[in-house]
């Protein structure tokens, strides 16, 4: 037998020993840890491209935060009906003093992006063809750090100035409308003005592509009569999934109206939220049969060496060396098993990406394994396996010597 180099720690010398004389029993434990990190990294990152896919389409035409000017207030009907309200028919309003509220907001650090809109309810004209839409109107260069409209461009260019219009495939095709076609856009408040299309958009949204029309910013004050104002301002957070708390400080500093993408959208967001614990509750359950498999293993070890594990300690090993030796053995454990568990995720990443596909061969959606995932659920099963080896250890260190020797 090859002479362990004399610089090894006892416990590590101790530890492989007991792990290569019971192979079979180790490479069992090994490949069910392995199985166990495995599914924990693949559903991790299964559910965290999923998550963000979902996220993504439903954010494709809505910002984190929209501050809107607050509700007018309603008013009594004489005297007589003092306790009937009656409330005020909604019209267009601007903000007060947006230009002051949007130097503010800028200088917030949890505040990415700041885009003033003006938008209202409008018609698009083209010959006999008349559709009901949205019309925003928008300064490009700050609306893409919300919106990521720029990216949505499936034909021409996203451009608003004088006399332009970017329109959706949708109402460009109930329309019939393409690039370089007249339209005109007539306002509720009675204004029209015919632009040319420049630009037309996907945002992967039916409704959004056949009723949401941008122009320039002054365009849509002309034709909506918000002279110089904007009828909401546009947020994108850098922690989206604090939406709802900064709209709650906002609405408070600003006297703003602040809906958030949380409130906008509150059942798919509790959705998310039960996705996200169940899954949680999943990674628990497993890590929890892990910590169960290595403990098992390593009582029966502790069993099967006893008279060993007496030889050691009439030789001088103290219970210290001994309690080490156990726990050794499960962080071994739980390392191999991750670094194979690793493995088979990412093989099984790999399966899932030639076969969750489109009908035209594109991913369905990507599936990405940060290495910190990696490393965190690799840290996480050693740490497993040194706490199930935990009690095993200690029943070892307690071993009495003579007793053990015995049988």
């Amino acid at each position: 037998m090859r002479p362990l180099p004399a610089w090894l720690p006892f416990e590590w010398i101790a530890a492989t020993r007991f792990l290569r004389e019971g192979r079979a029993q180790t490479l069992l434990i090994i490949v069910g840890v392995g199985v166990g990190v495995a599914v924990i990294v693949f559903m991790s990152a299964l559910l965290t491209g999923l998550q963000s896919n979902i996220v993504k389409r439903t954010l494709s035409a809505q910002a984190h935060l929209v501050l809107l000017p607050p509700e007018e207030i309603a008013r009594a009907q004489g005297a007589a009906h003092a306790a009937l309200i009656q409330r005020q028919a909604q019209r267009l309003r601007s903000i007060d003093q947006w230009q002051a509220i949007r130097t503010r907001l800028e200088n917030l650090p949890e505040i990415a992006a700041v885009s003033p809109v003006a938008s209202g309810p409008a018609f698009a004209v083209r010959g006999d063809a008349n559709k009901a839409i949205t019309l925003y109107g928008i300064l490009p260069e700050e609306y893409i750090q919300v919106i990521d409209l720029h990216n949505k461009i499936v034909a021409g260019e996203l451009r608003t100035h004088a006399g332009e219009v970017v329109i959706g495939i949708e109402l460009a095709r109930e329309l019939g409308a393409s690039l370089g076609d007249k339209l005109r856009i007539k306002a509720s408040s009675g204004a029209t003005d015919t632009l040319t299309i420049v630009g037309l958009f996907d945002l992967g949204n039916k409704t959004a592509n056949s009723r949401n029309v941008y122009v320039g910013l002054r365009s849509a004050q002309n034709l909506l009569d918000l002279i110089g104002g904007v009828s909401h301002i546009d947020l994108a957070l850098r922690d989206m999934y604090g939406a709802e708390i900064l709209a709650q400080r906002l609405a408070g500093e600003t006297g703003l109206v602040a809906d958030s993408w949380i409130k906008t959208n509150s059942q798919f967001f509790t959705a998310l939220n039960s996705q996200r614990v169940s899954s949680n509750l999943i990674r628990f359950f497993i890590a929890l049969s892990v910590a169960f498999g290595i403990a098992s293993v390593l009582v029966v070890s502790v069993v099967q060496r006893a008279k060993e594990i007496g030889i050691l300690r009439a030789m001088g090993a103290s219970q210290g060396q001994i309690l080490r030796t156990f726990l050794l053995q499960g962080g071994i454990v739980g390392l191999l098993g991750s670094f194979l568990g690793s493995l088979l995720a990412m093989g099984c990443l790999m399966v899932w990406r030639m076969l969750a596909t489109n009908p035209d061969g594109t991913p369905m959606f990507m599936i990405e394994v940060p290495p910190a995932l990696i490393l965190v659920t690799a840290a996480g099963a050693s740490l497993v396996g040194v706490l199930a080896a935990l009690l095993p250890a200690r029943r070892a260190a307690g071993l009495d010597p003579v007793v053990a020797i015995r049988g």
